[in-house]
């Protein structure tokens, strides 16, 4: 076993838990080659093994937000033009809140600032999809390349997609309120390593706090269709055989709510059942970036028409990655 392997398998993956886990049911006399057990120790498993990833990836990615507050940020991208600020503005998404509902703001505060539309929208269409996070948890369970080329790909739908957005002009299309705001500047004070620290931990807290339920109902739909719903069942509706799978999945995501963090136990699951690749990962994308909530509370902000122009872009560039990652499952799993 490789060094990589060793670190993707047995820490990333944690697959010494999962034995260890076993072991223990099996010593209570649960048969955990049972549907029951099986059910019990996929639950166990994978909520201890989320939680710890979790925790840790939020402390240090919140660590590294603190040196990017919203006011930096702005002059961050403020200094670039042309695709070299959508580029930059889709990588920062990479580093900031963990679901749409949080990148919102965030999205309506940049624009409001003045920054061009297409800029921000490259941040909002990129943020849900894809961070620090969701990039580990993705390589313990899909694999290192699987995971850097679902990176690469979102990030250039969010480049592509704020660069539409900006050829077409759509900012008569952003409400009023904000596009008059203007920006007051307030310079975030200075913090020291401690408070940066404290800050990295009160972020554990609270989003602990606020994603635990998803991880909770994630996991818990991921047993049943590991141990419960038949393979053949799978592989009809999400497998090789069904050509629009990948639309399915998609418009079965919108109406849901959860963050990646909450999907990926139901995706490893599917996974497992003989789900296509690329069929998951729409559904991911789909439950991350176009949920109701997230599109309620963008239509405050914005009017139908750039609205629906937003949702065309991110369903078409959802269904397009599932089809291109079906078309390569072979050669990377």
């Amino acid at each position: 076993m490789s060094i990589w392997e060793f670190i993707q398998d047995q820490v990333l993956g944690m697959k010494w838990l999962n034995k260890m886990i076993g072991s223990m049911l099996s010593s209570l006399g649960l048969d955990i080659s049972g549907r029951v057990g099986g059910s019990v120790q996929f639950f166990i498993y994978d909520v201890l093994k989320i939680t710890v990833l979790l925790c840790f990836l939020i402390f240090m990615i919140s660590y590294i937000q603190s040196y990017f507050p919203p006011e930096r940020s702005k002059r961050i991208l403020g200094r670039f033009h042309g695709i070299g600020a959508n580029i930059i503005s889709a990588l920062l998404g990479t580093v900031t809140p963990f679901c749409s509902c949080s990148s919102i703001p965030l999205f309506i505060g940049f624009t409001s600032a003045g920054l061009p539309l297409g800029v921000t929208f490259s941040f909002l269409i990129s943020s849900p999809m894809v961070d620090l996070g969701s990039l580990i948890l993705l390589m313990s369970i899909f694999g290192t390349k699987v995971a850097i080329i679902y990176v690469v790909v979102v990030l250039v739908i969010a480049v592509v997609g704020g660069m539409l957005i900006e050829k077409m002009h759509m900012e008569p299309y952003v409400e009023e309120f904000i596009m008059t705001a203007g920006s007051v500047d307030i310079e975030s004070p200075s913090l020291t390593k401690k408070e940066r620290l404290i800050y990295a931990k009160e972020q554990v807290v609270a989003t602990f706090t606020k994603v635990f339920p998803y991880i909770l109902i994630g996991v818990g739909i991921g047993a049943m269709i590991h141990n419960w719903i038949p393979e053949s069942w799978v592989e009809v509706v999400l497998g090789s055989n069904n050509p629009i799978g990948v639309i399915l999945a998609t418009l079965v995501g919108i109406p849901m709510y959860a963050d990646i963090f909450g999907t990926i136990p139901v995706a490893e699951a599917l996974l497992f059942k003989g789900a296509q690749l690329g069929t998951i990962l729409s559904f991911m994308m789909s439950v991350t970036t176009l949920s109701l909530p997230s599109i309620i509370m963008l239509r405050k902000a914005v009017k139908p028409r750039l609205l629906g122009l937003f949702i065309g872009i991110c369903a078409g560039g959802i269904i397009l990655v599932g089809y291109f990652f079906n078309a390569i499952q072979a050669f990377i799993i």
